[in-house]
């Protein structure tokens, strides 16, 4: 990116779409990945997703409403991009550089995976970004992994190659489920009933809340009729249930009990990739939920499930792990991908 030249940045998601504008800062260009240049995102705007046929329908909608003309776009969707192409998982749009750059008239336009975007944001985020849930110690360039529960599960992890950090794509949500307690066990069981592959993501996020509160109810959990009532009126029932496991006035042990075996399962998982990439850097839990339920993380349930991991418990009790509080870190990441475009870089 050349000084002063303006950029549109985006994280796609499958419920929310986050635009920003920013202006290359001082020391962007060859130099950016010898130094941090600040980042100042301008005219943030958040848009739901499924309102709007395409991402360049939304991106359009933005320019119009903020005058701007950027020359370049660099987009975090949620969906794994190959040759400059992306889906979105959990919604019907289909992406492609080469139609946003078209659309949008625009110089270059640039897909990465939204949690690689986010990925790429980690090693800028300040002590007021994060909150510990377990301090550990860093290995200094080591392995970092990133998961980020919200609509669906994301999952990627950076790597150290002796200049800076790398960002990498991972599916990993979309692998098998493997039950971390008995309880689970019975998950799994009952999910088989009701999908023809069970992934991690079908109970670990926003679209999978309703499957734990589901398969307890039909376990025999007492679903108040206050409770009944608001979860059918509601369009999405994953906030419903957390607010009511977090409502200290009027505590629901339905909702409690859902709550409990989400934060098992996403303790395990965050184990299990932790393990896969040796995140000896730490773990980063971001995405549209984990700061909502920030202090159900933090005390000491998700990490006993994220060290049950039999001889290596030792090494995860080792691994620090920080929950991301800023709101827009796809949005710094993506910014960070064009600065590394710029300096000639691969990051992905």
């Amino acid at each position: 990116m050349a000084r002063g030249e303006l950029l549109l940045v985006g994280d796609a998601g499958g419920t929310k779409t986050r635009l920003a504008l920013c202006e290359a800062p001082p020391g962007s260009g060859a130099r950016a990945g010898r130094r941090r240049a600040p980042i100042r995102l301008v005219e943030p705007a958040s848009f739901p997703s499924a309102s709007f046929p395409t991402l360049e329908a939304i991106a359009a909608a933005y320019l119009r409403q903020t005058g701007a003309r950027p020359t370049r776009a660099v987009f975090g969707v949620a969906g794994p991009v190959v040759a400059g192409r992306a889906k979105i998982t959990n919604l019907p749009w289909r992406i492609s550089e080469s139609g946003l750059r078209r659309a949008l008239r625009l110089r270059s336009a640039r897909l990465l995976n939204d949690i690689v975007a986010t990925a790429l944001a980690v090693p800028v985020l300040g002590p007021r970004d994060v909150r510990t849930i377990n301090r550990g110690t860093a290995a200094r360039d080591g392995t970092i992994g990133v998961i980020a529960p919200g609509t669906g599960l994301g999952e990627a992890f950076l790597a150290w190659d002796g200049a800076r950090y790398r960002a990498y794509p991972s599916e990993g949500g979309h692998s098998d489920f493997a039950p971390p307690t008995d309880l689970a066990a019975e998950l799994l069981t009952y999910m088989r009933r009701t999908v023809p592959h069970v992934s991690v993501e079908w109970v670990c996020s926003g679209m999978g809340i309703p499957h734990l509160y589901a398969f307890l109810r039909a376990r025999g959990e007492t679903e108040p009729a206050w409770l009944a009532e608001r979860l059918a009126a509601a369009d999405d029932p994953a906030p419903v249930i957390v607010g009511a496991a977090l409502d200290r006035g009027r505590p629901c042990p339905i909702a409690a009990a859902t709550l409990d075996l989400f934060i098992d399962i996403l303790g395990a998982e965050a184990g299990n990739l932790a393990v896969k990439v040796l995140a000896t850097g730490g773990v980063y839990l971001a995405g549209g939920i984990p700061p909502k339920i920030a202090g159900a993380l933090t005390d000491g349930r998700f990490m006993q499930a994220f060290r049950r991991k039999g001889r290596l418990a030792d090494l995860l009790a080792r691994i620090p792990v920080r929950l991301v509080v800023h709101p827009q870190p796809a949005l710094l990441g993506a910014v960070r991908a064009a600065l590394f475009d710029s300096a000639g870089a691969s990051i992905t």
